[in-house]
């Protein structure tokens, strides 16, 4: 039996619900192999490629010691780079973000008056599966929605909520989070795990474009919100810029968890609740969620 994860094994994890975008953790790992075997090669026959290099290259032996020491030297420290990058690949996208899910999960406090909940990018359902266990422990009577941005996603996590044997209490759909298909103040929780950083970035992380389309999404997480609700959002490097909207937005009780590293960034998890009235004052304007 290997470590656990909480109560569960991290092998069975894997099993359930695999790793999503596998192909970057495929990249990491044999680019890691590569540079081991080549770093090898350097290692085995270094006199040889001394030679090589005194012969083709430089004027002098010393030159030739140098320049292949240094490049396997260099080969070496890569793979041993690469190969922590596709370990903390694997443990966050695993161990990690199930153990993340459970802490969202607890940090909610009362599910017995949950009714609707909403998983914002699900993917294949960890957080979703831990959101609907919690509703089948309480007895409720309630559902949780998965938003996913295409169909074979969705199929992958309806599976994955059937294996779970949580598939009652779990709908999934396709939508664009930018314009989320409900209401205003339809659910009593949403959440979303290391997903919103994903959204604008074909503008790039960094700049003004892809900035305001985070906002954007977290002003209709707060839209679909009941009065009360609460929502919980953990995400890598820019959960800064989530809490200063948050606050325009007049959210109550807005709380970030400590520093958690999650593929090689630092990652928080900021839990906030919405005020159950919204009082307009002199000299200002009902908020407007969608901004």
């Amino acid at each position: 039996m290997g470590k656990t994860s909480g109560t569960r094994d991290w092998a069975q994890i894997y099993a359930i619900y695999g790793i999503e975008q596998k192909h970057t953790f495929f990249f990491l790992l044999l680019h890691a192999i590569a540079f081991s075997l080549l770093s090898t090669v350097f290692f085995i026959y270094f006199n040889p490629i001394c030679v090589f290099l005194e012969l083709f290259l430089f004027s002098n032996a010393a030159a030739a010691r140098f320049s292949a020491g240094f490049f396997g030297a260099v080969t070496a420290l890569s793979a041993v780079c690469l190969f922590f990058a596709a370990a903390n690949f694997f443990y966050s996208a695993v161990p990690l973000r199930y153990e993340m899910a459970q802490r969202m999960v607890g940090s909610v406090g009362d599910w017995s008056s949950v009714k609707t909940a909403l998983d914002l990018g699900c993917g294949r359902g960890i957080l979703l599966n831990a959101v609907a266990t919690q509703l089948k422990k309480t007895g409720s009577s309630g559902r949780v929605v998965g938003l996913n941005r295409s169909i074979s996603t969705t199929l992958s996590t309806l599976r994955t909520a059937h294996i779970e044997g949580v598939q009652e209490y779990v709908t999934c759909r396709e939508g664009d989070v930018r314009r989320l298909p409900f209401g205003d103040n339809y659910f009593d929780v949403v959440v979303s795990a290391v997903f919103l950083h994903t959204v604008g970035k074909e503008y790039g992380q960094k700049t003004v474009e892809a900035t305001a389309e985070r906002t954007r999404v977290l002003g209709e997480a707060v839209r679909v919100l009941k009065p009360g609700g609460v929502g919980v959002v953990w995400d890598l490097v820019h959960v800064p810029e989530y809490v200063r909207r948050l606050q325009e937005l007049r959210m109550e009780e807005i709380r970030v968890s400590k520093r958690v590293t999650a593929f090689m960034v630092k990652s928080h998890m900021v839990s906030f609740k919405k005020p159950s009235q919204h009082f307009v004052g002199p000299g200002e304007v009902r908020l407007d969620w969608r901004c």
